[in-house]
C-alpha cells in the first residue's frame, strides 16, 4: 500500500519528447510508483503541485537489455504518468 504521494510520484521526466509534449499542451510527464493507479496519481498531483488534473495516461517501460563488456542485465522496469492539467493550471519544473 502506497502510504504517502511523494511515494507514489518519484520524479519529472524531462527528455526532448516530453518537453515537446510539455510545450504543446498542458501535459507534463512523470516517473511514478508501478503499483500505482492512475486516481492514486491523480490525486498525488493535485496535493503536491496544488493544480487540478484533468487526465492521466500512464505507460509501463519494460526493461531493455544492455551489456557492459561481458556482463549483461536489464535495466529497470517503470510506470511513466503524462499528466494533462486543466485550463489555467501550470507546473513549474
Amino acid at each position: 500500500m502506497l502510504s504517502d504521494y511523494r511515494d507514489i510520484i518519484k520524479a519529472p521526466i524531462i527528455t526532448e519528447k516530453s518537453s515537446v509534449i510539455c510545450s504543446n499542451d498542458r501535459k507534463y510527464v512523470f516517473e511514478v510508483d508501478v503499483n500505482a493507479n492512475k486516481v492514486q496519481i491523480k490525486q498525488a498531483i493535485e496535493k503536491i503541485f496544488k493544480v487540478r488534473v484533468e487526465k492521466v495516461n500512464t505507460v509501463n517501460v519494460h526493461p531493455k537489455k544492455k551489456r557492459v563488456g561481458k556482463y549483461s542485465g536489464l535495466t529497470n522496469k517503470y510506470k511513466k504518468a503524462i499528466v494533462t492539467l486543466a485550463e489555467g493550471n501550470k507546473i513549474d519544473l
